[in-house]
C-alpha cells in the first residue's frame, strides 16, 4: 500500500513536535547559562539573552577545580573503558566460540548477576574496597571494569554467535593459534560491537554519581558529576553558574553519541553483512 503524502507530512510533523518538546528544557537550560541572575528570574521569563555572557562560563569553572574533577573524569572514563573492552571481548569470545563442560550454566549464573541491584552488592563492596585500601581512590573506580560486565559480555557473545565457524577453521588451517584468531580475526569483525559497549560504558561513567559519592571523600579526586554535586551545594541560589557547569559536562556526551551513531546501529544489527 503506497503512502499518501499527506500522510508522510502529518508523522513528520509529529515527530518534529516531539523531538522540540524534549530538546526544549536542554535549550532553554542553554539559553539561560548566558543570562544574568535577574534575567534567569524574571518574569515573564525571556528565551534569549539580551547580551551573550560568555565569561558565565569561564567564571563557573574557575569557581572550583573543575579542571582536577575534568582530569579524574577523564582517566577513570578511558582506563574503564579500555578495562571492560579487554575483559568482555575476552569472555564473551570464549563463551561464543569454546566448548567446555558446564557452559550454559556458567553463561545462566553471568546472566543472573544482572539481577543483583548494585545497591545490594553496595556494602560488600566497600567493605571489601577498604580491606584492599582503595577507599578514597580512584582504584575503586577503575579496577573493576577489568573483571568484566554480564551485559556488555552478553552482547559481544551474541554479536559473536552470528559469525560462521568457516574463519577460525580457516584460520586454524594457516596455523593461526587461538589467540591470534581472537585478536587478527575476531576483534576487527568485532569493531562495531566494541565501538558500542564503549560508548554505552562511556555514557554510563562520564555521569556516575553514585559510585564515586561512596568511595571518594577528597575533592582532589571527585568526579565532575561528584563535583556539579559539590558545586551546587555552595551555589544553591544561583542558576547561571549551575547551568553553565552542567552544560558544559553535557557537551562532550552529546558529541560522542552524534558522531557513534553508525557504530551503534551496526553493533546491534548484527555480526555481519
Amino acid at each position: 500500500m503506497k503512502t499518501s503524502k499527506a500522510y508522510k507530512i502529518v508523522i513528520v510533523a509529529v515527530l518534529v513536535l516531539i523531538a522540540v518538546y524534549f530538546m526544549f528544557p536542554l535549550f532553554w537550560m542553554v539559553m539561560t547559562a548566558f543570562k544574568t541572575e535577574a534575567e534567569a528570574q524574571s518574569y515573564p521569563p525571556a528565551f534569549f539573552p539580551q547580551v551573550w555572557r560568555f565569561f558565565n562560563f569561564l567564571d563557573a569553572w574557575t569557581a572550583q577545580d573543575f579542571n582536577q574533577y575534568l582530569w579524574n573524569t577523564i582517566l577513570v572514563t578511558v582506563l574503564t573503558t579500555l578495562g571492560q573492552l579487554i575483559s568482555c571481548s575476552l569472555v564473551a569470545y570464549g563463551f561464543a566460540r569454546f566448548e567446555f563442560k558446564g557452559k550454559t550454566a556458567l553463561f545462566m549464573i553471568l546472566l543472573s548477576t544482572m539481577m543483583i541491584p548494585w545497591d545490594v552488592t553496595m556494602i560488600p563492596l566497600y567493605m571489601e574496597f577498604k580491606l584492599l585500601g582503595w577507599i578514597n581512590s580512584l582504584k575503586a573506580l577503575i579496577i573493576p571494569a577489568f573483571f568484566g560486565s554480564a551485559y556488555y559480555i552478553f552482547l559481544l557473545r551474541q554479536f559473536l554467535m552470528g559469525i560462521p565457524k568457516d574463519l577460525e577453521e580457516a584460520a586454524r588451517i594457516d596455523g593461526a593459534n587461538q589467540f591470534q584468531i581472537y585478536y587478527k580475526i575476531f576483534v576487527p569483525i568485532m569493531k562495531p560491537a566494541l565501538f558500542l559497549v564503549a560508548i554505552l560504558n562511556v555514557l554510563t561513567v562520564w555521569n556516575d554519581y553514585l559510585g564515586p559519592l561512596i568511595f571518594l571523600q577528597d575533592r582532589s579526586k571527585f568526579t565532575l558529576a561528584l563535583g556539579l554535586a559539590a558545586f551546587k551545594g555552595v551555589h544553591s541560589t544561583q542558576i547561571i553558574p549551575i547551568m553553565c557547569i552542567t552544560t558544559l559536562m553535557i557537551i562532550p556526551p552529546i558529541i560522542l553519541f552524534i558522531i557513534a551513531q553508525k557504530y551503534i546501529i551496526e553493533g546491534t544489527s548484527g555480526a555481519i553483512k
